[in-house]
């Protein structure tokens, strides 16, 4: 069962409450004078009395502000199920064509790369997951956990271009046969059933067998491939100066090629315009299991913004009250 309960995020913001002495010390002081000058000309106060609504209606706008100040949030603990059949490997190209980018002020393919991984992984928040990276060979980054912000962590601050670097210089150091050593490489835990590596990559590669890969791919515990191509015709790299680098020009070949090894897998190829579709694939791929509850998740659901606009409730009486005593 979830536990929930209200937490203030920045709970001495509430101190703008003071304020509200403000109106009051000021609503008090009129009153005296104008009771003092009613004295003075032996006047009759109005039947109307004090404008106590106005006074609590701006009373009440200055609190809800002062509480939406404090930043209250709906804070929700939930035990965290992890699946204990399946992970996910998800690898990425950090050759330097992954540099490429439509303008010298563009994201770059591995900047989109790290961006469509975090997305992919956490539409299966389940599934214990790793990251590697490629370049000739694939060597781990993280070795598959269930631990979310991990995982995040992980891809923004250490996958890096040319890091580390190919063991070969090449114009293509991406080799796609390198990912034919993932099974046997202790990536994967022996009772994860279903394995499924996400391959992020520009699908620049040099020369490669896809039936060896996939027979690889495909041994005694099977592993799913799923590829991501992050390539546009129209991109370059760009050197720090705001020059292309003449030595790169994009590879056309490299949808089929990607798509070859896809389909020699058994798996599936999409491209950056389609992660919607790429997810779905990857929660079919692993399909539903059993589970254990690991550790908690907590979730924060701000109420600051409801209670803002609560507040133009108050203000809004006060308008309209204003309105009908100028008519009258």
């Amino acid at each position: 069962m979830p536990l929930a309960g209200i937490v203030f995020l920045t709970p001495l913001a509430a101190l703008v409450a003071l304020a509200l002495l403000v109106p009051v010390a000021a609503f008090v002081i009129a009153e005296r004078r104008v009771a003092t000058v009613r004295r003075v000309l032996a006047l009759r106060p109005p039947r109307s009395g004090a404008d106590l609504v106005a006074l609590g209606s701006l009373a009440a706008v200055i609190a809800l502000l002062a509480l939406a100040a404090a930043q209250p949030a709906l804070s929700e603990t939930r035990a965290q199920r992890v699946r204990t059949d399946a992970e996910a490997l998800y690898v990425v190209d950090v050759s330097q064509s992954m540099a490429a980018s439509s303008g010298s002020r563009g994201k770059e393919r591995l900047q989109r790369a790290i961006s469509d991984a975090i997305r992919l992984r956490a539409s299966v928040p389940s599934i214990p997951s790793g990251v590697a990276t490629l370049t000739d060979r694939v060597l781990p980054n993280l070795l598959p956990v269930p631990d979310v912000a991990a995982f995040d962590a992980t891809m923004r601050q250490t996958i890096q271009l040319n890091q580390p670097p190919p063991r070969t210089q090449s114009v293509r150091a991406t080799n796609f046969s390198a990912l034919g050593a993932i099974p046997d490489s202790g990536y994967f835990l022996p009772e994860a059933k279903r394995r499924t590596v996400v391959l992020l990559t520009d699908g620049e590669s040099s020369p490669f067998d896809p039936s060896a890969v996939a027979k690889a791919l495909g041994g005694t515990q099977p592993t799913k491939l799923l590829t991501i191509q992050l390539w546009r015709r129209n991109e370059s790299i760009y050197e720090p100066s705001g020059r292309t680098d003449p030595n790169y020009r994009p590879d056309p070949a490299s949808k089929t090629q990607l798509t070859s090894l896809a389909n020699a897998a058994h798996g599936e190829a999409f491209t950056e315009g389609q992660l919607g579709r790429a997810a779905s694939a990857l929660r079919a791929s692993l399909g539903s299991g059993p589970t254990r509850a690991e550790g908690r998740t907590q979730a924060t659901h701000p109420l600051a913004p409801y209670l803002a606009l609560l507040a133009l409730l108050p203000l809004a009486l006060i308008f309209v009250r204003n309105l009908r005593l100028r008519r009258t």
